[in-house]
């Protein structure tokens, strides 16, 4: 059995094959552009290296209920060019196999759930911070309210939230904004990844506090390691003693899943569930 994932990326598609046991055979990152071209290389690959069934986790918002006649399409986004997009049909015509299609978010989720840090535990919650934030289920967490920091002025990038919502605060466009340079070339003692991990420590307290899982895996590009003593600091100050919280260090972790490969898991593994 062969399965097919693609990471659809606001930034990147991260297109894979991998085998029955979850292991890559082969992968293959394509830059995001327009929606006719993206999806193009997306078909070209699958027709290249075949699969048995395929599973898609898609920036969004995105329509993943079965029931909808818009299933499979990427709603009102922020990404140019990409609201109200059909992903999945065009890939289902031309490949003719089955096809899942979820969030990002949700699929890097799963494979958390079941190939890294959620192992061991009964309840996750997974927020990817990159060039999007999102919270798992499709909850729209990263658009929801922020309290900007006393001493930050910046505007924020989101088109609807401006400086209101986490995502226009502290996502991978947000640190390019404030900086003049994307995250990766920064060096991890920029100012800018201290305002970042202060509203990451928002959303983690609000997610702790409204859902009370054992386990918040933060994955993408924008937080690393090193925020995180930082971030469960400031997880700490917020709570101000009002709940027994457990201990972070144990709540509060970057993902396990090798390679940053927790969304092709996960839908390899949704996808191996149409067979």
């Amino acid at each position: 059995m062969r399965l097919g994932s693609i990471e659809a990326g606001g930034t990147k598609f991260i297109l894979a094959v991998l085998d029955s046991q979850y292991h890559v055979l082969k992968r293959q990152r394509i830059a995001t552009t327009t929606p006719d071209e993206t999806l193009a290389a997306c078909v070209t690959f699958f027709q290249q290296n075949k699969v048995d069934a395929l599973g898609i986790g898609s920036f969004g918002p995105a329509e993943i209920r079965k029931d909808t006649v818009t299933y499979g399409y990427i709603l009102n986004t922020p990404k140019v060019g990409w609201s109200h997009v059909d992903v999945l049909t065009p890939l289902k015509k031309t490949l003719q196999i089955p096809i899942t299609f979820t969030t990002d978010v949700n699929a890097s989720a799963y494979g958390e759930y079941i190939a890294g840090a959620g192992e061991t535990v009964n309840s996750l919650v997974y927020f990817t911070v990159g060039t999007g934030i999102g919270g798992t289920s499709h909850l729209e967490m990263g658009h929801t309210l922020v309290i900007p920091s006393p001493d930050d002025d910046f505007a924020g990038v989101c088109p609807y939230h401006q400086n209101r919502c986490f995502e226009g605060m502290a996502s991978g466009p947000a640190i390019e904004a404030r900086t003049g340079s994307p995250g990766e070339q920064l060096e991890r003692t920029n100012q800018v990844f201290k305002l970042v991990s202060y509203y990451v420590s928002q959303l983690v307290f609000d997610a702790y506090l409204n859902f009370r899982p054992a386990k918040i895996v933060i994955g993408g590009s924008v937080i690393s390691e090193t925020e995180l003593p930082l971030i469960r600091k400031d997880v700490a100050t917020l709570n101000n003693g009002y709940v027994e919280l457990p201990d972070l260090t144990e709540l509060i972790s970057r993902t396990e899943v090798a390679d940053n490969g927790s969304a092709t898991v996960g839908n390899a593994a949704l996808a191996s569930q149409l067979l």
